[in-house]
C-alpha cells in the first residue's frame, strides 16, 4: 500500500480563508504578515480576528450599570486598531481579499471555532500579558491542541535562533 504525502500547497483550500489571530503584539503583527503572504501565495483570502473581553472588573461589579456604550467603544476600538494592522499588513499585496473580524469572547476559543471553516490557522507565539520568556502563549498552545485546521506559530526572529 503506497500513501503519498501532499505538500503544504495542496493541502490549503484556495475557497477557504486563512484565519490569523490579531491583538496588536509584535508576534501577531508578524502572523499577519505571513498570513497575507501565504495568502497571496496561494489565492485565499485572510480572515483577521480580534477578541475582547469584558474586563472582569467591571463584570463581576455588583451594582455596577454597565453602559452598552462603554461596550461600543470599546469594540470600536479593536476594530480601529484591527483596521490600522490591516492596511500596514496589505500594503504591497492589493490582490489578497482581508475581512476584519472582532468578537466578544476569549481569543482561543473564538480562534478554535473558527478554524473548521479555515484552510488554516496562524497565531503569533506570544501575544499580550503572559510571562514573556515562554516560547508559547496559552492562546497559541490551545490553537495547536484544539484546532481543526493546520496551525502556524509565528516566532519573532529574536525567538527563533535557540
Amino acid at each position: 500500500m503506497s500513501t503519498s504525502v501532499k505538500s503544504h500547497t495542496e493541502l490549503l483550500d484556495q475557497t477557504a480563508p486563512i484565519v490569523v489571530g490579531v491583538d496588536g503584539s509584535p508576534s501577531s503583527r508578524l502572523a499577519l504578515d505571513w498570513a497575507v503572504q501565504e495568502a497571496e501565495a496561494h489565492g485565499n483570502p485572510v480572515q483577521a480576528i480580534s477578541t475582547y473581553v469584558i474586563p472582569a472588573m467591571v463584570a463581576a461589579s455588583p451594582g455596577y450599570a454597565f453602559d452598552p456604550l462603554d461596550l461600543n467603544e470599546l469594540a470600536d476600538g479593536y476594530r480601529a486598531t484591527l483596521t490600522t494592522q490591516i492596511a500596514a499588513a496589505a500594503k504591497g499585496h492589493p490582490s489578497v481579499r482581508i475581512e476584519p473580524v472582532v468578537v466578544q469572547g476569549p481569543a482561543a476559543q473564538v480562534l478554535i471555532e473558527a478554524s473548521p471553516r479555515a484552510a488554516a490557522l496562524v497565531v503569533g507565539s506570544r501575544g499580550h500579558g503572559g510571562f514573556v520568556g515562554l516560547m508559547l502563549g496559552s492562546v497559541s498552545q490551545q490553537c495547536v491542541a484544539h484546532a481543526h485546521c493546520p496551525v502556524v506559530v509565528i516566532h519573532p526572529p529574536e525567538e527563533s535562533a535557540a
